[in-house]
Protein backbone atom coordinates (compact mmCIF):
# COMPACT_ATOMS: atom_id res chain seq x y z
CA UNK A 1 0.00 0.00 0.00
CA UNK A 2 1.12 3.18 -0.38
CA UNK A 3 2.83 5.25 2.35
CA UNK A 4 0.54 8.16 1.49
CA UNK A 5 -2.76 6.33 1.35
CA UNK A 6 -1.82 4.27 4.77
CA UNK A 7 -1.24 7.35 6.19
CA UNK A 8 -4.71 9.03 5.17
CA UNK A 9 -6.21 6.53 6.15
CA UNK A 10 -4.41 6.27 9.83
CA UNK A 11 -3.61 10.09 10.81
CA UNK A 12 -5.37 12.12 8.29
CA UNK A 13 -9.62 10.82 8.56
CA UNK A 14 -8.90 11.03 12.64
CA UNK A 15 -7.76 14.93 12.46
CA UNK A 16 -10.38 15.99 9.36
CA UNK A 17 -13.36 14.12 11.59
CA UNK A 18 -12.32 16.45 14.49
CA UNK A 19 -11.61 19.49 12.37
CA UNK A 20 -14.16 19.63 10.51
CA UNK A 21 -17.15 18.07 12.78
CA UNK A 22 -17.81 15.03 10.45
CA UNK A 23 -19.99 12.65 12.37
CA UNK A 24 -19.22 9.55 9.60
CA UNK A 25 -15.78 8.69 8.59
CA UNK A 26 -18.13 8.96 4.60
CA UNK A 27 -17.96 12.52 5.25
CA UNK A 28 -14.09 12.81 5.16
CA UNK A 29 -13.20 14.53 1.76
CA UNK A 30 -10.96 11.72 -0.34
CA UNK A 31 -8.87 12.47 -3.56
CA UNK A 32 -10.97 10.47 -6.37
CA UNK A 33 -7.98 10.97 -9.18
CA UNK A 34 -5.52 12.71 -10.46
CA UNK A 35 -5.75 14.28 -14.29
CA UNK A 36 -2.73 14.54 -16.23
CA UNK A 37 -3.34 16.75 -19.47
CA UNK A 38 -0.55 17.86 -21.89
CA UNK A 39 -2.01 19.78 -24.99
CA UNK A 40 -0.35 19.58 -28.25
CA UNK A 41 -1.11 22.26 -30.50
CA UNK A 42 1.65 22.11 -32.48
CA UNK A 43 0.33 17.88 -33.35
CA UNK A 44 -1.51 19.57 -36.33
CA UNK A 45 1.58 20.34 -38.22
CA UNK A 46 4.47 17.98 -36.37
CA UNK A 47 3.38 14.46 -35.76
CA UNK A 48 6.22 13.38 -33.94
CA UNK A 49 5.35 15.85 -31.04
CA UNK A 50 2.23 13.16 -30.41
CA UNK A 51 5.11 10.52 -29.51
CA UNK A 52 7.26 12.03 -27.93
CA UNK A 53 4.69 13.94 -25.64
CA UNK A 54 3.57 10.80 -24.94
CA UNK A 55 6.56 8.84 -23.58
CA UNK A 56 7.20 11.34 -21.48
CA UNK A 57 3.39 10.76 -19.76
CA UNK A 58 4.47 7.40 -19.71
CA UNK A 59 7.58 8.37 -17.48
CA UNK A 60 5.58 10.76 -15.17
CA UNK A 61 2.49 8.72 -14.62
CA UNK A 62 3.64 5.09 -15.13
CA UNK A 63 0.85 4.54 -17.64
CA UNK A 64 -0.01 5.04 -20.93
CA UNK A 65 -2.00 8.52 -21.86
CA UNK A 66 -5.23 8.47 -24.11
CA UNK A 67 -5.24 10.92 -27.40
CA UNK A 68 -7.61 13.77 -26.61
CA UNK A 69 -9.42 15.17 -30.30
CA UNK A 70 -10.54 17.93 -31.18
CA UNK A 71 -14.05 18.65 -31.18
CA UNK A 72 -14.92 21.90 -32.81
CA UNK A 73 -12.94 23.16 -36.86
CA UNK A 74 -10.73 26.11 -36.37
CA UNK A 75 -9.71 27.48 -39.53
CA UNK A 76 -7.58 29.88 -38.90
CA UNK A 77 -5.53 26.98 -36.79
CA UNK A 78 -5.88 24.30 -39.63
CA UNK A 79 -7.95 22.73 -37.51
CA UNK A 80 -10.48 19.82 -37.94
CA UNK A 81 -12.93 18.04 -36.07
CA UNK A 82 -11.46 15.01 -35.03
CA UNK A 83 -7.66 16.07 -35.32
CA UNK A 84 -5.43 14.62 -31.97
CA UNK A 85 -4.31 17.99 -30.11
CA UNK A 86 -3.30 16.26 -26.63
CA UNK A 87 -2.90 13.79 -24.47
CA UNK A 88 -4.40 12.71 -20.68
CA UNK A 89 -4.18 10.62 -18.50
CA UNK A 90 -6.08 9.78 -15.77
CA UNK A 91 -4.74 8.17 -12.25
CA UNK A 92 -6.75 6.49 -9.24
CA UNK A 93 -5.96 4.18 -6.33
CA UNK A 94 -2.28 3.38 -5.45
CA UNK A 95 -1.06 5.39 -8.90
CA UNK A 96 -2.64 8.30 -7.69
CA UNK A 97 -1.16 7.81 -4.10
CA UNK A 98 2.12 7.48 -5.39
CA UNK A 99 2.24 10.64 -7.74
CA UNK A 100 0.63 12.87 -5.05
CA UNK A 101 3.77 11.90 -2.60
CA UNK A 102 6.20 12.41 -5.98
CA UNK A 103 4.42 16.03 -6.64
CA UNK A 104 4.73 17.12 -3.38
CA UNK A 105 7.99 15.85 -1.73
CA UNK A 106 10.31 15.68 -5.34
CA UNK A 107 8.76 18.07 -7.81
CA UNK A 108 7.39 20.85 -6.46
CA UNK A 109 10.71 21.34 -4.06
CA UNK A 110 12.63 21.26 -7.65
CA UNK A 111 10.80 24.41 -8.58
CA UNK A 112 13.20 27.52 -9.36
CA UNK A 113 12.67 30.12 -5.98
CA UNK A 114 9.37 27.85 -5.28
CA UNK A 115 7.26 29.78 -2.11
CA UNK A 116 4.37 27.14 -2.66
CA UNK A 117 1.51 26.65 -4.91
CA UNK A 118 -1.71 29.42 -4.99
CA UNK A 119 -4.58 28.65 -3.29
CA UNK A 120 -6.72 30.55 -6.28
CA UNK A 121 -6.45 27.63 -8.71
CA UNK A 122 -9.81 25.78 -6.64
CA UNK A 123 -12.58 25.42 -9.29
CA UNK A 124 -15.59 25.73 -6.17
CA UNK A 125 -16.52 22.50 -5.59
CA UNK A 126 -13.13 21.11 -3.63
CA UNK A 127 -10.75 20.36 -7.01
CA UNK A 128 -7.22 21.87 -7.91
CA UNK A 129 -5.50 22.48 -10.58
CA UNK A 130 -1.96 23.00 -11.20
CA UNK A 131 0.01 24.03 -14.55
CA UNK A 132 4.02 23.90 -15.32
CA UNK A 133 5.55 25.36 -17.94
CA UNK A 134 7.78 22.26 -18.61
CA UNK A 135 8.11 18.29 -17.68
CA UNK A 136 11.54 18.21 -16.73
CA UNK A 137 10.98 19.17 -12.91
CA UNK A 138 9.73 15.31 -12.87
CA UNK A 139 13.09 13.60 -11.82
CA UNK A 140 12.10 10.72 -14.60
CA UNK A 141 12.18 12.79 -17.95
CA UNK A 142 15.94 13.46 -18.44
CA UNK A 143 16.62 16.44 -19.70
CA UNK A 144 18.91 15.30 -22.93
CA UNK A 145 16.38 13.08 -24.33
CA UNK A 146 13.82 15.18 -24.72
CA UNK A 147 12.59 16.89 -28.02
CA UNK A 148 11.12 19.92 -26.52
CA UNK A 149 10.02 21.45 -23.30
CA UNK A 150 6.24 20.95 -23.27
CA UNK A 151 3.28 22.13 -20.55
CA UNK A 152 1.60 20.01 -18.62
CA UNK A 153 -1.63 20.61 -16.39
CA UNK A 154 -2.52 18.42 -13.50
CA UNK A 155 -5.73 18.04 -11.65
CA UNK A 156 -6.70 17.07 -8.14
CA UNK A 157 -9.92 15.75 -8.30
CA UNK A 158 -11.15 15.56 -4.98
CA UNK A 159 -14.87 14.77 -3.27
CA UNK A 160 -14.93 17.36 -1.03
CA UNK A 161 -17.88 19.97 -2.31
CA UNK A 162 -16.20 23.14 -0.84
CA UNK A 163 -13.18 24.94 -1.21
CA UNK A 164 -12.69 24.84 2.31
CA UNK A 165 -13.12 21.28 2.37
CA UNK A 166 -10.76 20.43 -0.65
CA UNK A 167 -8.20 22.59 0.79
CA UNK A 168 -7.87 21.42 4.04
CA UNK A 169 -7.30 17.89 2.69
CA UNK A 170 -4.65 18.98 0.23
CA UNK A 171 -2.90 20.89 3.50
CA UNK A 172 -2.95 17.74 5.43
CA UNK A 173 -1.75 15.83 2.80
CA UNK A 174 1.26 17.56 2.27
CA UNK A 175 0.46 20.48 -0.52
CA UNK A 176 2.23 23.23 0.33
CA UNK A 177 0.36 26.54 -0.46
CA UNK A 178 1.44 30.07 -0.03
CA UNK A 179 0.68 31.74 3.00
CA UNK A 180 -0.81 34.77 1.48
CA UNK A 181 -2.85 32.66 -1.04
CA UNK A 182 -0.78 34.74 -3.76
CA UNK A 183 0.80 32.86 -6.53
Amino acid sequence: MARLKDRYRKEIVPRLMEIRGYDNIMQVPRLEKIVLNIGLGEAISNAKAMEAAQQDLVAISGQHPVTTRSRKSIANFRLRVGMPIGLKVTLRGERMYEFFDKLVNAVLPRMHDFQGVPTSSFDGRGNYSLGFKEQILFPEIEYDKIDKVRGLEISIITNAGKDEDGKHLLELLGMPFTKDGAS
